[in-house]
């Protein structure tokens, strides 16, 4: 067996990109042969995507149950045969299509737990039609949090020179204020300084955005930064990270950008994947930092309105594969 690590790779929603952004995936170079590809899907899927847009399926099913002694070092497929064509409509929210999705990411967790791959990497998954097969999670994050009885958990996103995470992440944004915490920010800030060092970037240097405009100037537009925000910044440093802020949001992330820091800690979502996906729509990556598992993902949603046509750029699926290889590195390394 090769010592190439295995990738798990969740096939998400049926009815959306994934399956097709897997397949062109598998066909990219740049790739092939720094690592083991373990797709985690459904066969007939991939297989009537890869007729319909006349590509190559290059996928070779894996008969069980020893899937480790029966994989080869090309694409291999996990079948779990829980999904056909004809029992959803692509680009459509569909129950069985969302419980499919949410049955190949709970595979790729155990497959992990125990061993089997060293990583997992998921295409996208449509909320709406989790929620519809009685899955009550918002995405991935939570399902993975609660399924590995992680306790600390954060969402890292990157593109370029650009990666931030989030203290507060799907929320309406009058809530974001009441669920702010001077515990939340230090946790936030102790997960980016581990993902970091796990990313080369040692010792790292980690900025901290403010809630407010100008950072609340003085408590004349809020005083979270002074209350919440700064209070975690100091007991941070304290412990020995290099950490400072909280800096005036409509700043800090062209000094990121410019390389003064490796990574901005954001309050709220749009805050900081609005200036990630200005630069890097196509290749954003989501890391979920915290989990005893790997896990990185696309930094885009099902995007139905294209799936089925050919038109979607696997470039985000690409880069989330470097990233889990880059990781699994380092894991092995320390």
């Amino acid at each position: 067996m090769s010592k190439l690590p295995v990738i798990g790779i969740t096939m998400g929603d049926p009815s959306c990109i994934g399956p097709e952004i897997i397949l062109s995936l598998l066909s990219k170079k740049d790739v092939q042969g720094t690592y083991i590809p373990l797709v985690i899907g459904s066969g007939s899927v991939l297989d009537w995507t890869a007729r319909s847009l006349r590509i190559k399926n290059p996928c070779r099913t894996i008969p069980g149950p020893d899937i480790s002694e029966s994989m080869g070092t090309g694409p291999n497929l996990l079948d779990l045969d829980n999904i056909h064509p004809g029992e959803y409509t692509v680009g459509r929210i569909s129950e069985k299509a969302g419980r499919s999705s949410v049955e190949y990411i709970l595979s790729a967790i155990e497959l992990a737990r125990n061993g089997t791959i060293h990583a997992m990497v998921t295409a996208p998954i449509h909320k709406e039609a989790i929620h519809l097969a009685g899955y009550d999670y918002p995405g991935h994050t939570e399902l993975l949090a609660e399924r590995t009885k992680a306790r600390e958990v954060g969402m890292m996103l990157m593109g370029g020179p650009i990666r931030v995470i989030l203290v507060t992440t799907h929320l309406p944004l009058r809530d974001v204020p009441e669920r702010l915490t001077t515990e939340a920010v230090r946790q936030k800030i102790r997960l980016a300084a581990q993902a970091m060092r796990a990313l080369g970037f040692d010792p790292p240097r980690i900025a901290v955005a403010g809630l407010n405009p100008h950072s609340g100037e003085g408590g004349l537009f809020g005083d979270e930064e002074q209350r919440i925000i700064k209070p975690a910044v100091d007991h941070s440093k304290n412990e020995g990270i290099d950490v400072s802020g909280p800096f005036p949001p409509d700043t800090v992330f062209h000094q990121a950008y410019r390389g003064k820091f490796h990574v901005v800690v954001c309050m709220y979502h749009d805050q900081g994947l609005i200036p990630l996906k200005m630069i890097a729509f196509d290749k954003g990556v989501n890391v979920t930092l915290g989990l005893p598992i790997i896990r990185t993902s696309v930094d885009h949603g099902t995007a139905f309105d294209i799936a089925g046509k050919g038109l979607a750029n696997p470039g985000s699926l690409i880069e989330a594969v470097k990233v889990a290889i880059q990781l699994i590195q380092y894991g092995r390394s320390h």
